[in-house]
């Protein structure tokens, strides 16, 4: 699955089309080491395929590569980052 970024220095969003269907986690950059992840959103078409937990995933290494954190807003992120105990890493 091919995930692209969409940002500016404010904030942005990843973004994975898959099979025609555009699905997006957002998010807003409070800091340079820090980004609020406050919506993500996948078409009803796309769910149950791995496309929300995919682009969570991407954030994580994005955040690890890039030397920041993520305060987890949304509740499909925070839910994830639960799922997920080695993320926290890059949790604040």
């Amino acid at each position: 699955m091919d995930i692209r970024l969409e940002g500016k220095p404010s904030g942005g969003r990843y973004v994975a089309t898959v099979d025609g269907h555009e699905a997006e986690m957002t998010f807003s950059r409070s800091s340079p080491q820090l980004i609020i992840v406050d919506h993500t959103g996948v078409p009803d078409a796309l769910r149950g395929r791995g496309v929300g937990q995919a682009l969570a995933a991407h954030a994580i290494e994005a955040a690890r590569a890039g030397g920041w954190k993520i305060i987890p807003l949304c509740p499909f992120m925070r839910a994830q980052v639960e799922r997920h105990p080695e993320w926290r890493d890059v949790i604040s």
